[in-house]
């Protein structure tokens, strides 16, 4: 009876912790919300009457999505998230409004736009010079990607004691075989015979890259440089040769150099960047200058509906099952959307927007199921931004049409399965040990306690290979091509957008703006409103659902730390199915 009393009052408090904090939080964000509001309302107020020789400011100092977060999501992020629909939108707006007379670009260390991502808002920037208007970027320390954004401006400058991070790519993987010998961890990676570019799993069983991998990176990030370093070598009128001479001595890594080189313009203080920008539009001061933010005037454009509307889907991060945040491709959450956006007569068509390292294998087939069904109703256009490779290429090769950027990270057609084992670890580190009574050989076949037996492991190798053979006809079906032949340029391996739309994988070359265009030609219309899907939740209703495993991965310190890059792998491999169809995915680019 003793022992009850201490476990009931254990179990209140612990409830009774639980609702506070809920109490709390949802007191924040209510108090938050309304002061959003208050200040979404006033922002509008001002960006609906922009001034004449207003300056868009493109703040990139914060972690991009490819959609402008859900209440909640902003809130837990301290509002240090902005979404890529924003800032294109922005950028297109500003290019024909008259009251807009230039662009102001300041970036940071922590941009952390995905090549592609980075390369489809530098476009929209070189679309908004051609309107005449001037660009000026500045930044205290320029990382690679943000200078590829920037190096499109009329004026560049950088901190007289910042750093230019010109360097080349180079792909760094992660390897945890030693740490898991050291806890006693067995793992099994087990995949199709010929898929040996398949190298997600190897970080578990390999302290090393293999020889398929390395050549497939090899070629890819190669592939991705030669078309950055020609834009910039373009944009900067510097000779290639000189750019990659640059960047094998690290000649630009300090300002003066990187002014020497012809990579930037000028050292300066952003003061003084401030004053150019005021003599550019006639005023004395800075401060009189009117900068105009990208989401309030963004969100202050309201425009006609139009009876025909174009859905846009949006699947960004791990292929997951089940339902979830948007910062997941949750099976469930995209599969609603999809089904959703066929039924609804309004909409003539889908446009898809995937980035996505790839996941789950069974999320990924019920993601795909959904796209072909939606297919039988009305177009569907899939956009590729930094990554749709594996389950991300699943989901995407049955649409209508697919488009990708030139640096996109897409294929990976294949499938591997993880197999752990940790009795070793339980018993030599934690004296733990387990016994079993059975009625059949096989009853605790899949327990991680114990090896796997004879005929699990024939099971397993069964079931990879039989879903690479599944995942290559449905390949061949979604692009009208023979299985021999997707099974040829499969077996796991990576491709850029570029080398896709070589091997057959991707149609045509560009952003959202060429998805949105092929979209409405296939539906046959030319007015038309965007609906964005899945529809976003207020902030009380998405806690509620979410406040287990996301809050506690959310509580973590910032993302872009290495301890907490490490810690998400770990947990990946605990919470993995058993059955992948993902990118090598903790790989730094």
């Amino acid at each position: 009876m003793k022992d009850f009393f201490k476990m009931m009052f254990a179990s209140c408090l612990g409830s009774l912790i639980v609702f506070g904090i809920c109490t709390f939080l949802v007191i924040s964000l209510l108090v938050g919300s309304i002061a959003t509001i208050i200040s979404s309302a006033e922002s509008n107020t001002t960006t609906t009457m922009v001034k004449p020789n207003s300056v868009l400011k493109l703040e990139l100092t914060k972690s991009i999505y490819e959609r402008t977060p859900s209440e909640l999501n902003s809130y837990l992020e301290n509002n240090q998230v902005i979404g890529a629909d924003m800032v294109l939108k922005a950028i297109r707006m500003a290019q024909t409004d008259d009251k807009i007379s230039g662009m102001y670009i300041k970036t940071s260390e922590m941009y952390n736009g995905g090549w592609a991502l980075t390369e489809e808002i530098r476009n929209a920037i070189v679309d908004f010079k051609q309107s005449g208007k001037f660009v000026y970027a500045y930044s205290d320390v320029y990382s690679q990607k943000a200078y590829y954004l920037s190096s499109v401006a009329d004026s560049i400058f950088v901190n007289p004691s910042g750093i230019i991070d010109f360097k080349g790519i180079g792909a760094e993987t992660v390897f945890i075989k030693d740490m898991l010998d050291k806890l006693n961890v067995d793992v099994e990676l087990i995949r199709p015979r010929n898929n040996s570019f398949k190298s997600a799993g190897e970080m578990y069983t390999m302290n090393h890259m293999s020889e398929a991998n390395k050549k497939q990176i090899r070629s890819y990030i190669n592939n991705i440089w030669q078309h950055v370093s020609g834009d910039i070598a373009a944009t900067r009128n510097i000779p290639l040769d000189k750019l990659n001479n640059i960047a094998n001595n690290l000649s630009a890594y300090l300002p003066t150099d990187a002014v020497a080189n012809g990579l930037i313009d000028k050292t300066a203080f952003e003061h003084d960047v401030l004053v150019s920008i005021a003599k550019n539009l006639d005023r004395d001061e800075p401060d009189e200058i009117n900068f105009v933010k990208v989401k309030s005037y963004a969100e202050s454009n309201i425009t006609p509906e139009s009876k025909n509307k174009i859905a846009v889907i949006y699947a960004q991060g791990d292929v997951l099952h089940g339902r979830g945040s948007d910062i997941n491709v949750y099976s469930s959450n995209i599969t609603q959307a999809l089904d959703q956006a066929a039924d609804n007569d309004k909409v003539k068509a889908i446009v898809l927007r995937v980035n996505s390292p790839g996941g789950a294998v069974i999320a990924s087939e019920m993601m795909t199921n959904a796209v072909m069904r939606a297919k039988e109703k009305k177009p569907i256009v899939v956009s590729m931004s930094d990554m749709a490779a594996s389950a991300g290429y699943e989901i995407s090769c049955n649409a209508t049409k697919i488009v990708a950027m030139p640096t996109t990270i897409t294929g990976s057609i294949g499938v591997f399965g993880m197999y752990p084992q940790v009795g070793r670890m339980l018993k030599n580190k934690l004296g733990i040990t387990t016994d079993t009574v059975l009625t059949n050989r096989n009853a605790a076949a899949m327990s991680i306690t114990r090896p796997l037996s004879a005929e699990s492991h024939n099971m397993l190798v069964r079931n990879v290979e039989d879903f690479y053979k599944t995942f290559c006809m449905r390949v061949a079906r979604g692009r009208n091509l023979s299985v021999e032949y997707v099974d040829s340029i499969a077996r796991g391996r990576v491709w850029t957008g570029t080398q896709a739309k070589e091997l057959g994988l991707v149609d045509e070359l560009g952003g959202m703006d060429v998805a949105l265009r092929i979209a409405a030609q296939e539906a046959g219309i030319t007015n038309y409103s965007i609906v964005a899907y899945p529809k976003q939740k207020d902030a009380v209703t998405e806690l509620m659902e979410m406040f287990g495993e996301e809050m506690a991965e959310k509580t973590l310190p910032i993302e872009n730390s290495n301890v907490v890059k490490y810690y998400k792998q770990i947990e990946q491999l605990s919470n993995m199915e058993p059955l992948q169809a993902r990118l090598p995915y903790f790989i730094e680019l």
